[in-house]
């Protein structure tokens, strides 16, 4: 229910917007407009301050704006509108908005499309509906177990024209909403044309009309780089943002795709496929039950999902000569363009009227206010800008490119051709001033200059990414200014960066791994220090770079920072459960190792290549990268290399439900880790011995195992190891039929796992404590530990909770 103060306060953000319109405008004055509209001045100035209750009727609304844009346009203003004047598109359906919150709204209904079209301007207009369908400022009252998708870019501002293709857009809408079928749009063109533009700009109108969410991804299905987003990592993605726990997700395409749809099944999202490759590349991305829209952008007509999908294709042209004069008007002013009108007109026809080109020009003109617009129209001629009869879309633009980056400073220009050469789809500043070797301090006021040139963009705050042709250009200018020394030098320098900053995350998040050793990074590299609580938060947010990081410096030949890389990641992926990423990262990190003839390292990547084996049932490949590390520390008498080995042996036999096998290869671990006189290994072996011991109905020998195992993690002061043995031991002494103690230990080990956050390890502790309880007796005690655990698995989404709930709520 739409509460009376939220509808009013959208009623009075109408009246500012208004308001605000009209001193853009240049103040027509208010007698005028109040003739123009049939009111007294009083009536209007009542109005325009927002001191009504009542909202006006459309044609006040509609004839207020028509006046204030007929002034403007009169006295050269109209440039000057930062607020949207168009009537139907713009105003209409923020009209909509507060009529639709000023009804009585007592019962839960679907608002008017043109009310969930309304959209947040950057002058701060009326909000965004939210995605309930109701209007911005009311918040949806019903609780969320999920959380809801906004994936979409940053609305687009000065957008032009394409009234027949948002139209058509909104027509396959309307198609969805009748739930006919899935629906499917193609949106192709050229380079540079404006069909991101077009997606986005229409999406962000129809956000409200999709209440479970919006997802995105750039396919880079034309990257300078021809890596193509592969389907299951954007599946994998997609996943997590519908959240998804990731041990949902198989490692196999075809049950990721089936799962994806499944997740969709009965909602209504919007996915924006952008700069799709071809039609393989999307087909798995698509919904497969109506309710859904898809908006897959290309530079590929995708004729194959026209013909087998049924997707709507639409066909992105030139802008009209009118719609470029006026995109250029809007982003320079109107003044500026009517000043110049045969420069303009070159300017327009240098550029083939194509949407990137003239925003490149545009940005030039507006950072340079006082720089003629036919000296511009002169260098575009000189250049001999012929974009549309090249064959190849980067080096069409390479002219209009070369434009920018001249007038770059020599900072900001050697920046620019360094980002070409950084690994991954979009960077932050401190990983900038390790590629350029300078302090911090220095690379803002470069990647601000990029910015504001329309070379670089801030997609999210602190982030900066290119568009596709832009990285192209970039990489050929670093490739032909930049001797080969100094790119080297950069790459070398980035990859340093992402491995001395990840080693450390790792350090901090699993303290109890075994480390490796570092070489000093080059000079000029400044990696990031960490703590702690930011350890988790840098490796998601770099995590595609880093990947990307991994493969350049195998490309480079820096077989070292490669494998380190890789096992500086592997923590995180496997804390992710992320296997097909950790299997194809590792494989990777062997072939590096190889290279190198360095058995101890070759040995560690096998065993991280077994355990991701393991975890998706190749347990054939597992048994020989495991006997192969085996053999490796054999020879060089890596003692405690075995006693990994051993370990993961055990555990390979474990998930083949061997326990006696585990258990043989458990005991050779601990003696080696003895022998090696390697602690923490020690005390993770005496548990794993003990709760194998366990498992083969052999309670009291199970016990003796893993209070040793206890007494030296007590030493370690491994609290998180702590409580896992804790947990062995309740196991233990409740196969023994002693309820009271197992129920005490539980207890131990469950405290021990709140303290540390590990919640999925506590919600099993909790299911033993409540078996416990129920064997001693008390079937209360017992309901209340596996709703405690219900709750945590519910929490978690994860599918234990389904089996769990019977006994926890019978």
């Amino acid at each position: 229910m739409v509460a009376v103060d939220d509808a009013q306060d959208l009623l009075g953000r109408l009246c500012a917007d208004l308001r605000l319109l009209r001193v853009q405008a240049g103040g027509p004055s208010l007698r005028g407009l109040a003739v123009r509209l049939g009111l007294s001045k009083s009536q209007l100035g009542v109005i325009l301050n927002g001191r009504i209750r009542k909202l006006p009727d459309w044609t006040v609304v509609k004839g207020l704006v028509d006046g204030c844009r007929q002034y403007a346009q009169d006295h050269g203003r109209l440039g000057q509108l930062s607020l949207a004047t168009g009537v139907e598109e713009y105003w209409r359906p923020r009209y909509s908005l507060v009529e639709y919150a000023l009804q009585d709204a007592s019962r839960p209904r679907i608002p008017p499309r043109e009310t969930r079209a309304a959209q947040e301007t950057d002058t701060g207009g009326v909000r965004t509906v939210i995605a309930t369908g109701a209007p911005a400022g009311i918040a949806s009252r019903g609780p969320t177990s999920r959380p809801v998708p906004r994936e979409l870019p940053g609305a687009v501002r000065h957008f032009v024209g394409r009234a027949g293709h948002l139209a058509a857009l909104t027509s396959l809408l309307d198609h969805t909403a009748a739930g006919g079928t899935v629906v499917i749009s193609a949106i192709a063109g050229t380079a540079g044309v404006g069909k991101t533009a077009l997606a986005v700009h229409w999406a962000h109108q129809v956000a409200g009309r999709f209440p479970d969410g919006q997802l995105y991804v750039n396919l880079h299905g034309f990257d300078a780089s021809g890596q193509a987003a592969e389907p299951p990592d954007v599946i994998r993605r997609f996943l997590d943002a519908l959240g998804v726990p990731v041990d949902r997700v198989s490692s196999d395409l075809d049950a990721q795709a089936a799962l994806y749809r499944s997740e969709l099944a009965g909602k209504r999202v919007l996915i924006v496929l952008d700069n799709a490759r071809d039609s393989a590349q999307v087909r798995p991305l698509l919904p497969g039950t109506p309710g859904c829209l898809a908006v897959v952008t290309s530079r590929n007509p995708l004729t194959s999902l026209v013909v087998s999908d049924d997707a709507y294709p639409i066909r992105l042209d030139l802008l009209a000569p009118e719609e470029a004069e006026d995109l250029l008007a809007r982003r320079i002013g109107a003044e500026r363009v009517a000043a110049e009108p045969s420069a303009v007109e070159e300017i327009v026809a240098r550029c083939s009227a194509l949407p990137l080109a003239l925003a490149i020009v545009a940005a030039h003109a507006a950072t340079y206010p006082l720089l003629p617009l036919r000296k511009l129209a002169d260098q575009l001629r000189d250049d001999r800008l012929d974009l549309l009869n090249a064959g190849d879309p980067a080096t069409d633009l390479r002219a209009v490119f070369s434009w920018s980056y001249q007038t770059l400073t020599p900072g900001a220009a050697r920046l620019f051709r360094l980002l070409g050469l950084h690994p991954g789809p979009d960077t932050a500043a401190p990983a900038v001033a390790s590629l350029t070797a300078q302090p911090l301090s220095e690379v803002y006021a470069p990647l601000t200059e990029l910015t504001r040139a329309g070379l670089l963009t801030e997609h999210t705050p602190g982030r900066y990414g290119f568009h596709d042709l832009l990285r192209a250009y970039a990489t050929d200018l670093a490739h032909r200014v930049d001797p080969p020394e100094e790119r080297q030098a950069a790459v070398r320098r980035t990859i340093d960066h992402y491995l001395h900053t990840a080693h450390t995350a790792a350090a901090l998040l699993y303290p109890t791994r075994d480390p490796i050793t570092l070489t000093p990074p080059d000079n000029g590299t400044s990696p990031e220090p960490l703590d702690p609580g930011q350890a988790l938060d840098w490796l998601s947010a770099e995590q595609w770079a880093l990947l990307a990081a991994v493969d350049q410096s195998a490309t480079a030949g820096e077989d070292g920072r490669t494998w380190r890389l890789a096992w500086s990641l592997s923590g995180f992926l496997e804390r992710g459960r992320r296997w097909s990423e950790q299997t194809a990262l590792q494989r990777t990190a062997l072939a590096a190792t190889r290279r190198l003839d360095d058995p101890r390292a070759e040995s560690l990547t096998l065993r991280l290549l077994a355990r991701a084996d393991i975890e998706t049932g190749r347990h054939d490949a597992a048994h020989a990268h495991l006997t192969r590390a085996l053999d490796l520390d054999t020879r060089t008498d890596d003692r405690a290399g075995q006693a990994h080995d051993h370990h993961h042996l055990a555990y390979l036999r474990d998930a083949l439900g061997d326990y006696t096998g585990a258990l043989d290869h458990t005991h050779q671990a601990l003696e080696l880790y003895r022998s090696a006189g390697h602690r923490q290994g020690q005390a993770a072996a005496l548990n794993a011995v003990g709760w194998y011991h366990a498992h083969l109905g052999d309670g009291r020998e199970a016990l003796i195992y893993c209070r040793q195992g206890l007494a030296l993690l007590q030493e370690l002061e491994d609290q998180v190891g702590q409580a896992a043995t804790w947990d062995s031991i309740g196991y233990a002494h409740h196969l023994l039929g002693e309820y009271a103690q197992a129920i005490s230990c539980f207890d131990q080990a469950a405290a021990l796992c709140r303290d540390h956050g590990e919640s999925f390890l506590e919600a099993g502790v909790l299911v033993h404590l409540g078996d416990s309880h129920e064997r001693a007796g008390d079937l209360d005690a017992a309901r209340v530990s596996w709703r405690r655990a219900l709750t945590l698995l519910t929490e978690l989404d994860h599918p234990d909770r389904h089996t769990l709930s019977a006994r926890a709520l019978g």
